[in-house]
């Protein structure tokens, strides 16, 4: 009788060397990471079949950190994003999203 054991389980991988500052606890243990899922043969790790998003990650306080990317796919600091900022429609007065070209409200262009 031949018994297998296998299938599919994460495995998470440290990007980065260096720490950086964490803006919850102020140690420097935040560190770029991912985490990836692999087929495994008797718990061992053989091949990835799916790649993960990177985030930060304090080892101190375990907060997990948002992490942005720009148009040229280079990381940013954490923080707000771009298309998170709000501008104001200087026809209508009213608050309108960073990506917008024209106010949804009023029709003009921002």
């Amino acid at each position: 009788m031949f018994f297998f054991i296998g299938g599919i389980q994460p495995k998470t991988k440290r990007l980065e060397k260096q720490a950086q500052a964490c803006p919850s606890c102020s140690h420097f243990d935040v560190y770029l990471k991912r985490v990836d899922h692999y087929i495994s043969l008797f718990f061992i790790p053989i091949l990835r079949i799916k790649k993960g998003i990177p985030f930060l990650k304090c080892e101190n306080c375990h907060v997990v950190l948002d992490l942005n990317i720009d148009i040229n796919g280079r990381y940013v600091e954490f923080g707000e994003r771009e298309t998170d900022r709000v501008r104001t429609c200087g026809y209508c007065g009213k608050s309108v999203a960073a990506d917008y070209s024209y106010c949804p409200y009023c029709g003009k262009r921002v």
